[in-house]
């Protein structure tokens, strides 16, 4: 059944407690988290801080769905660099975070950060392609034994010069060959694929799919933009989607609460008629 999340960086210098009692009141299920809202770096995060917020997150009848933004404000880490200590570097900080998504009681991390993937110069897509794939492939211990999967997000072109495709991402995912590297998919980031829509694309990929992002591409929530979230809902509910579909956004103009609550009333609405029409 799809659930409703929301990432927890719209909400700008709230105390994470008031989040989670905001996103609850409001009617979301889940919260996914941006690491730099913690700290800078995740190591710093303390055993107890963690402890602390797995329950405050339980403790507002919420679901912790996991981490993106994973590199975000950081700085030292490539996962496409020729310098293998850069390489090392990255996969052993992922690792990081994918204990400490354990710890916070996530089951998921969707990995974006298109600056720490780009081609540097000099580097082309099969050198990048192999190098990515064998940093991640190193992670997939990790992973089986924290039980966190990796999501893998195309971007378009605007954003970076690797990995702008579902089949791109699906062919570094069936390279690494490993049941916890997934897909990730997005609204704004699949709108800029060419040749296919985003309903087509859902259609084609989502049953696959470990986790959806939902935002307009005028980069507002759900139902705040031009985007007709109608087909976008009903192709997730055709292709047999169940997971989570956390909203994120990246202008906050409007506000924490009104972009919450605006999203969420948008989702549920196209949901339902969705959910209606497949079964009629």
């Amino acid at each position: 059944m799809i659930r409703f999340g929301m990432c927890n960086e719209l909400y700008v210098d709230w105390d994470f407690a008031d989040v989670c009692r905001s996103l609850r009141a409001i009617g979301y299920e889940g919260i996914e988290v941006a690491p730099f809202t913690l700290a800078d770096r995740v190591e710093n995060v303390s055993a107890a801080r963690r402890r602390e917020l797995r329950e405050i997150v339980a403790g507002e009848g919420l679901v912790m769905i996991g981490l993106h933004w994973l590199l975000a404000k950081t700085e030292g880490f490539h996962l496409t660099s020729p310098d293998l200590a850069t390489r090392r570097r990255t996969g052993d900080y992922l690792a990081a975070l994918a204990e400490a998504t354990r710890d916070l009681g996530g089951a998921l991390m969707v990995l974006g950060s298109p600056k720490q993937r780009d081609l540097l110069p000099g580097v082309t897509y099969d050198q990048a392609f192999g190098w990515a794939s064998e940093a991640l492939s190193r992670l997939t211990t990790t992973l089986d034994a924290t039980g966190v999967d990796l999501c893998l997000e195309p971007l378009a072109p605007s954003e970076t010069n690797f990995l702008n495709t579902c089949a791109e991402a699906n062919r570094m995912i069936a390279e690494i060959g490993h049941p916890r590297i997934k897909l990730h998919m997005d609204v704004k980031a699949q709108s800029g694929e060419i040749g296919a829509t985003v309903p087509e694309l859902i259609r084609r990929h989502a049953a696959r799919a470990g986790h959806f992002h939902a935002q307009d591409v005028n980069l507002r929530g759900p139902g705040m933009g031009d985007v007709d979230f109608g087909p976008i809902l009903r192709a997730l509910v055709a292709s047999g989607y169940d997971r989570w579909v956390s909203v994120e956004v990246f202008d906050y103009a409007p506000g924490a609460v009104e972009t919450a609550t605006q999203s969420l009333a948008c989702l549920r609405s196209e949901l339902q008629k969705a959910a209606g029409s497949v079964a009629g």
